[in-house]
């Protein structure tokens, strides 16, 4: 059920601290360091489910739609603690779709069941920095490794919450916070968080997901990263991250890029999972080959917040994220960018994944997905840096549901100051 953002993170008591201090440093780097700008979004996808024995009530879904983000971002205050404060406006239009073709994730479905002509959100920020640490209030939209936010449709989801990070020792970066709930791509409404975890049982709504981690970098081409999180009455997760870049010759470079996740139950939940990944990519000029393997083992499948949350996991791609109770899966993705040829701005992403070892409804299954991402920015003319990007999906598993996919994005930002 939706609900408005508890009052211990409401945000509107801090906003009017900062417009009270606003007027005294209306000259300072609360007004000179501020940025505004305007993203827009035109986003159409077209879901083809391709057999009907597996249970698909729906045979396509299909939505158009036209989205705005208007962003805010203050400077700080002169003095010992600089406050500030940053604001999000969205906006979602619907283009073309019907009570029949929805439920893609990008536009918002009414209560009847109809898609609503338009649709919008106000989140506000307020911050605070001392030194090189800086405390954030209100709207977030997180790109961590527990809490990745959703940004693959018309609108990015939001959280609500609080979060300090902290950059005051050299090389080394602190990161804890708190969300308290989310609101989901397609929804204009805070609602508590929600667990998705394969094969788990007993997972109950939320209105606490702690975090906390470190970011350590000693080398310019080495970085280790580690995690706890909790999503109250449902699991916690460890994560571990190391990131390395090596150049073998002119032109060749080796990267490698080691995830480990280990989660268990809280609650009366059943989550019992370990995820091992590490993906090996070889970079020459212009191309960019990589594999990757991804190992789980437990009971479960591994947990993330529910709702469209993206799991920080390797072989989750565009479709699905491969993270079913014991599935193991492979990847092999290739990169290229035209600008290597002389064509700035084209780029090329395909990848295959397939995962096997896991079981639905009590029988043996398998599954695959392919992706094929084309994408251009304009270089110059009165068009300059739209973007335009197509993307082709396609997905095949036993005992579950088969689907061909095609998206057309083109983005635009305008940099207002």
């Amino acid at each position: 059920m939706s609900k408005k953002p508890l009052p211990g993170f409401h945000t509107l008591p801090l906003l009017s601290l900062c417009g009270c201090l606003l007027p005294v440093a209306a000259q300072a780097a609360f007004v000179e360091d501020s940025q505004l700008s305007l993203s827009a979004r035109n986003f159409y996808m077209n879901r083809d489910f391709r057999e009907d024995d597996k249970g698909v009530t729906q045979n396509k879904a299909e939505e158009w739609g036209q989205g705005f983000m208007l962003r805010y971002n203050s400077g700080f205050t002169e003095g010992t603690v600089g406050v500030g404060v940053d604001a999000l406006g969205l906006l979602g239009i619907k283009l073309d779709s019907g009570g029949g073709t929805s439920r893609t994730g990008a536009l918002l479905v009414q209560r009847d069941g109809e898609v609503a002509d338009e649709f919008s959100f106000l989140g506000l920020t307020a911050k605070a920095r001392l030194a090189q640490s800086v405390l954030t209030v209100g709207t977030h939209e997180p790109l961590l490794p527990v809490a990745y936010r959703n940004d693959t449709r018309l609108l990015p989801q939001t959280f609500e919450g609080a979060q300090l990070v902290s950059k005051d020792i050299d090389k080394l970066t602190l990161t804890a916070g708190q969300f308290r709930s989310t609101r989901l791509r397609d929804s204009t409404d805070y609602q508590d968080m929600t667990m998705f975890a394969d094969g788990s049982r007993g997972g109950v709504k939320s209105d606490r997901f702690n975090y906390a981690g470190a970011g350590f970098a000693p080398l310019a081409n080495l970085t280790a990263t580690y995690f706890y999180a909790e999503l109250e009455d449902n699991y916690n997760q460890h994560y571990g991250n190391l990131l390395y870049s090596q150049p073998l010759a002119e032109g060749l470079t080796f990267k490698s890029d080691i995830r480990y996740f280990d989660s268990s139950e809280e609650g009366n939940t059943t989550v019992d999972n370990r995820n091992l990944g590490g993906m090996f990519t070889l970079a020459l000029k212009g191309h960019a080959l990589g594999v990757a393997y991804q190992d789980q083992s437990g009971d479960t499948g591994m947990p993330f917040i529910g709702g469209g949350t993206d799991p920080w996991a390797l072989n989750t791609v565009t479709f699905h994220h491969f993270l079913r109770a014991k599935e193991d899966s492979w990847q092999v993705r290739y990169d290229y960018d035209f600008a290597a040829l002389g064509v700035p701005g084209l780029t090329l992403m395909t990848r295959y994944v397939s995962g096997d070892n896991f079981e639905i409804r009590g029988n043996e299954a398998k599954e695959w997905e392919r992706d094929i991402d084309l994408g251009y920015v304009i270089q110059s003319g009165p068009l300059k840096n739209v973007g335009l990007r197509l993307r082709n999906v396609a997905y095949r598993g036993s005992h579950t549901t088969d689907l061909d996919e095609n998206r057309v994005i083109v983005n635009y930002t305008l940099k207002i100051w």
